[in-house]
């Protein structure tokens, strides 16, 4: 009887070490009773965020525009991360989905928890989210090691771009996500951090919408000196130069109108700094034009 309860006591603490929690960034606590084999992601930055963090061999589904790593665009697809597939994901048979809150609708992923699929919800906010994310999903998939490495090395190349560039003359900036309608973010959007990072100032930081839609007057008034302009994939989109003919916007002036491919800014993952390291370098050009005698 007693070499009974020892072995009861003994597997019964192996499955406690065995169960996995988180904390999501919605603040739900997620329990899994062991670490995840079969992950769906329902965002294309997510996709990349668990091949950062040493997971993409255990990801088995994945929205379309997943295309980072390259072994990613090989994952069987399940919709849009808009429009999801929900049957596609169920017959998956994941032991976990990871969402993105701002991308994905709530009753879908509401339906997955129904049916007993565990939910991670993602929502980086800073640079910073972006770290935590990594780590979180390490141990939500059993690789904390890779995870750790790669939050580790983002940080050090963080904590380095914040030395050069973060305390340089403060200078507006107006990020234009698209045209029609003209949208850009707020304050509390993560690429408003990396702004902070490279010592810009987001012109439209006290709108309380993330990514609000704003009008051609309120760009004029609030006279950026810089517009950076995103758009839909590698090429700079024509609707940058348009600013053009408002001869008198300091931006324009200063011939200060720069573009950054979305996926390296937009997507909420390593890469960003990709992109934070383009953006501080377009910030101290602006400078530099603005140092010099007219």
């Amino acid at each position: 009887m007693k070499m009974l309860c020892a072995l009861l006591c003994v597997l019964s603490c192996a499955a406690v070490r065995a169960e996995v929690r988180a904390t999501d960034d919605a603040g739900r606590d997620v329990v899994l009773a062991a670490p995840a084999r079969r992950i769906v992601s329902l965002a294309p930055h997510v996709t990349e965020l668990l091949y950062a963090a040493g997971a993409g061999a255990q990801v088995v589904g994945a929205v379309q525009y997943s295309d980072y790593p390259e072994a990613a665009k090989a994952l069987p697809r399940v919709g849009g991360y808009t429009a999801v597939d929900m049957e596609a994901v169920i017959a998956l048979r994941p032991d976990l989905v990871v969402v993105w809150k701002s991308g994905n609708r709530n009753q879908q992923y509401d339906k997955l928890e129904k049916l007993g699929i565990p939910v991670f919800v993602n929502e980086p906010r800073s640079l910073e989210d972006v770290a935590r994310a990594l780590e979180t999903i390490g141990r939500l998939a059993g690789t904390e090691k890779a995870a750790g490495e790669a939050a580790h090395a983002f940080r050090v190349r963080r904590d380095a771009l914040a030395a050069q560039y973060s305390k340089r003359p403060p200078i507006g900036v107006f990020y234009q996500i698209w045209n029609k309608p003209l949208m850009t973010i707020n304050g509390k959007h993560l690429i408003s951090d990396v702004m902070a990072l490279c010592g810009g100032r987001n012109v439209f930081a006290q709108l309380p919408i993330l990514a609000p839609t704003v009008t051609e007057e309120a760009v004029l008034a609030a006279a950026p000196q810089v517009i950076i302009a995103s758009g839909m994939g590698q090429s700079r989109p024509e609707w940058l130069d348009a600013w053009r003919r408002w001869d008198s916007l300091p931006a324009v002036v200063g011939d200060n109108l720069y573009f950054i491919p979305p996926e390296i800014l937009q997507r909420h993952t390593p890469r960003i700094l990709d992109g934070a390291t383009r953006l501080c370098e377009q910030l101290d050009a602006a400078r530099s034009k603005k140092m010099q005698p007219r």
